[in-house]
């Protein structure tokens, strides 16, 4: 196809001839239109829909005060906590992009929660958006890697320690163990390698991936489009002019809508980074403020508050509580085949996962299955969209069981959150176990539950009422 440019009256202005000029050579306005002023959003979306733009929001901050936050660290082992503690105090402002760093990072993990949260709500990772919904749970991933990266770049004893313990954490995968967490260190101990492969990795490798993902889940949400909390397809009701009847353009709308929300979180954010950075030790730990120290351990070893419920359901996972694991995965299995007798893969699967069991309980210590419950918790979220099998995709559609099952699966996360932060105790190890099978209860047991039930007829074009 020849070069064409857009012809434009000798009388144009030049802005409209630089934009032709653009256009010509890069799509410009053809990209604003698709992903902004001709890209069409329900016109019910509520506050929930706030958490997706201002996680967007919240990435540019991390990546504006990291950039300014790396021209004064040193990578160093002798230096990194010192100059940590310069930018602190001695370069201007210093201290203001270090809060707004590390109040962006805990900022992060609520915002991505309550992303997901209403996403588990209304239905967003059915069918058509299940890719949407992988890619956002490979942003999660990132995220945790990136945050677990930069929590030891400070260097301070909790900085330390926590890295000791979860680098360790690897060397209980069964013949590549060892020398996986040799690797992941760099070093025998955690130490000067450990720290600038960490640094590296937070600053270019995992950034560049967590960009990637991000674009990647926008551009696959806006080819299939943006559920809503009644989840119907807008796209099924549309004009003569082939736009959504229940539909309205992103721009101006959408983008006047999100910046009430940036607004409230710009508030709150403020807040926390003038009043309270610590957030009480939750964002800020007592023992990061003092230089890590490999010859003295803290008394309790916690990681952030973000990654505490997957940390409870490590310290959960112990010898006695592979036995219930195993009686409620032979249950579950018996359950599952019962609705299908007739599957040979859910027979072939069953007999296949209980004999990985059997055969781990006996021979595998409990740090393993502590490792592989940890990693299973973040995994089995990305088969959300084959576990649900429920007939709409709202849960205001959905029968009231369903509610008490998502309400207890929040409360049990929580519960899992709170007790990661507090030392180990017995009755908060039972507590753990409780929640962890509540927790794993809920998705493995979701092609069964999500089915039970007296469903509302969902309406065919959105429900909204002007506010």
């Amino acid at each position: 196809m020849a070069f064409q440019e857009k012809k434009l009256p000798a009388n144009a202005k030049v802005g409209a001839k630089m934009l032709a000029w653009v256009d010509a050579r890069f799509p410009l306005s053809s990209s604003v239109k698709a992903h902004l002023t001709e890209y069409y959003a329900p016109k019910n979306f509520n506050f929930w829909y706030f958490f997706g733009s201002l996680a967007l929001l919240v990435l540019v901050i991390q990546i504006v005060t990291g950039i300014f936050l790396v021209m004064h660290y040193k990578p160093d082992v002798s230096k990194a906590f010192q100059s940590v503690e310069y930018i602190m105090r001695e370069v201007p402002w210093g201290w203001l992009v270090r809060y707004m760093h590390s109040t962006g990072a805990s900022m992060f993990f609520v915002v991505v929660y309550c992303h997901m949260f209403r996403g588990l709500m209304y239905g967003s990772y059915r069918k058509p958006r299940e890719l949407v919904w992988i890619f956002g749970c490979a942003i999660f991933l990132c995220l945790m890697a990136e945050a677990f990266m930069g929590y030891l770049l400070p260097w301070g004893q909790m900085s330390y320690w926590g890295a000791q313990v979860i680098v360790n954490l690897f060397a209980a995968i069964p013949l590549i163990g060892p020398d996986l967490s040799l690797w992941i260190r760099g070093d025998y101990v955690v130490g000067d390698a450990t720290l600038n492969r960490f640094f590296s990795f937070h600053v270019i490798a995992v950034p560049l991936v967590l960009l990637g993902l991000v674009v990647a889940h926008i551009l696959a949400l806006h080819e299939v489009g943006s559920n809503n909390p009644d989840g119907v397809e807008i796209k099924d009701t549309v004009n003569e002019q082939g736009k959504p009847l229940d539909g309205i353009p992103f721009h101006p709308y959408y983008t006047v809508h999100d910046l009430v929300g940036i607004a409230g979180f710009l508030g709150i954010f403020s807040f926390i980074v003038f009043f309270a950075p610590e957030m009480g030790g939750y964002f800020l730990e007592a023992n990061n403020f003092i230089p890590a120290d490999p010859l003295k351990t803290p008394l309790h070893i916690a990681p952030g508050w973000y990654f505490t419920p997957f940390y409870s359901m490590l310290r959960a996972t112990t010898s006695e509580f592979l036995l219930p694991i195993w009686v409620f995965a032979a249950t579950l299995f018996a359950l599952m085949i019962k609705r299908n007798p007739k599957s040979k893969l859910m027979k072939m699967a069953a007999i296949v996962t209980l004999l990985v069991l059997i055969f781990g309980f006996y021979s595998l210590d409990a740090k393993f299955w502590g490792v592989l419950v940890m990693g299973g918790a973040v995994v089995i979220l990305f088969f959300l969209p084959w576990l649900d099998h429920a007939p709409v995709r709202s849960i205001r559609y959905r029968p009231f069981l369903h509610k008490v099952l998502l309400g207890v699966f929040v409360v049990a996360f929580i519960i899992l959150g709170y007790l990661g932060i507090q030392p180990p105790s017995p009755i908060a190890e039972r507590v753990s176990q409780l929640c962890s099978l509540i927790y794993f209860g809920f998705f493995l047991a979701m092609p069964i539950w999500s089915r039970m039930g007296q469903f509302k007829t969902v309406p065919e074009r959105v429900t909204f009422a002007a506010h």
